[in-house]
């Protein structure tokens, strides 16, 4: 069976929007890519053009003069200057736009975008151009699709005409204190469940309201176990599981894994460390977040983008892998810069194995050495941590043959990214990884 048999009437995922990206951006044809993904090539037109982004346009070293025909005009004197000597052309000066009855706004719209590829991702001009530009970008026209399809599931299925009879049967039996249950019991004619009744006079669309159901005001809100946990969309992790990390490093051995995890304080604290282990030289380099949300990671990570750049953070952040904590349930904001440029993968270890990814936990003793189980992270702060990092990656592993893991890092990571850590190497001697160390 072919590949465009097997995608028929499927929608498109993550992983075929990041494919249609990357082909955008080699410059290949839509038939190309609509070959790689099992599509038509219609298909990944109406895709461009439906989720491409215009960002604000590039106005530097813009004139004054927004006439679309200034490019021919050679009109002179259109105020009627009474200076004999002003021989300049009406195009160069300020007052011409308000002035020229034959004015056009220029809208500064390409042309090029008006047929195949319809976006800017391969074009060699687009740096210097001034005019509109056009870019598809993978995650946010996945998060465009995900918005359109929840939204499209919202609201009440069903006509209005049909709505009011059925207020007209179950508003007034509701009121004599009859249950959604006895109501659909005896009138068969309603074809709806009973939980959709409840839903009904939830969101008010019939006449009765909640207070009129007896035992529903008397029942408290459910709590959950973690109030402050960020909900679990299972959409984010298509594409993103063990066994996709799994596959991918199949095809790409040689690809650079650096685990991500964080480490909480005593119950009370406030203050979490996020770890990044770089594997295999043992290496691990611990951040101080205000707490445990989604935001904090993302700051970390475009932190780290700014002080070493984009290219550098691609090579160094390849893949990363974590488990499934709410503040990594935010992927798109990680794996994409402010620009919505794809800068590293995230994939995730299956829920409750932890073991997926062994170095990290493994490193993560030694953080326990200096701040046990109990310990408040609030009285610390970054240059804290980075001493405690220190004398962690200067002591030795019998891994390493001997070495230390910053002995390592500074052969195998780029000396901006260390600079960025600001880790000093601890004499042999002088390493600490006790309680006393931060004392």
């Amino acid at each position: 069976m072919s590949v465009l048999a097997r995608n028929k009437q499927k929608h498109l995922t993550q992983e075929n929007r990041i494919t249609i990206e990357t082909g955008l951006n080699a410059g290949r044809s839509m038939r190309s890519i609509a070959q790689e993904v099992g599509k038509d090539p219609s298909t990944i037109s109406k895709e461009v053009k439906k989720h491409r982004i215009f960002p604000p346009r590039n106005t530097f070293k813009e004139g004054s003069n927004r006439c679309a025909l200034r490019r021919e005009c050679t009109r002179k004197n259109v105020c009627n200057s009474s200076a004999v000597s002003c021989r300049k052309k009406c195009k160069h000066c300020s007052r011409c736009n308000s002035l020229c009855p034959d004015f056009v706004l220029d809208d500064f719209h390409c042309p090029k975008l008006d047929r195949a590829p319809f976006v800017c991702n391969a074009c060699r001009k687009k740096s210097g151009c001034q005019l509109q530009k056009s870019y598809y970008r993978a995650v946010k026209a996945h998060n465009e699709y995900r918005s359109v399809l929840v939204e499209s599931r919202r609201g009440l299925n069903i006509s209005e005409e049909d709505l009011a009879r059925l207020d007209e049967i179950v508003s007034p039996l509701i009121l004599q204190g009859q249950s959604p249950y006895m109501i659909l019991a005896n009138h068969p004619e309603i074809d709806l469940s009973e939980k959709t009744i409840y839903n009904y006079i939830e969101c008010g669309a019939l006449s009765v309201k909640n207070i009129d159901l007896p035992k529903k005001v008397v029942y408290k809100v459910r709590k959950t176990d973690k109030e402050t946990a960020e909900p679990t969309n299972a959409a984010i992790y298509e594409g993103r599981t063990y066994k996709d990390y799994q596959d991918f490093l199949k095809d790409q051995p040689d690809i650079r894994v650096v685990e991500m995890d964080t480490v909480i304080g005593c119950e009370g604290s406030r203050k979490v460390l996020l770890t990044f282990h770089f594997n295999p030289f043992e290496f691990m380099m611990a951040f101080l977040l205000d707490s445990k949300e989604a935001c904090h990671v993302k700051r970390i990570f475009d932190e780290i983008e700014d002080a070493i750049g984009d290219v550098l953070f691609c090579r160094v952040f390849q893949l990363v892998l974590t488990d499934r904590g709410g503040e990594f349930q935010r992927p798109e904001e990680l794996e994409c810069d402010s620009d919505g440029v794809i800068r590293t993968s995230i994939y995730y270890c299956d829920p409750m194995c932890s073991w997926q990814k062994p170095h990290c936990e493994k490193n993560h003793e030694y953080i326990r050495k200096i701040c046990p189980k109990g310990t408040s992270f609030d009285d610390f702060t970054q240059e804290n941590i980075n001493l405690m990092m220190s004398h962690i990656n200067s002591s030795v592993r019998e891994s390493l043959g001997g070495h230390t893991p910053l002995e390592m890092a500074r052969l195998m990571l780029p000396k901006e990214l260390l600079d960025h850590f600001g880790l000093e190497e601890i004499a042999p001697d002088d390493v600490i990884l006790t309680p006393k160390l931060l004392k």
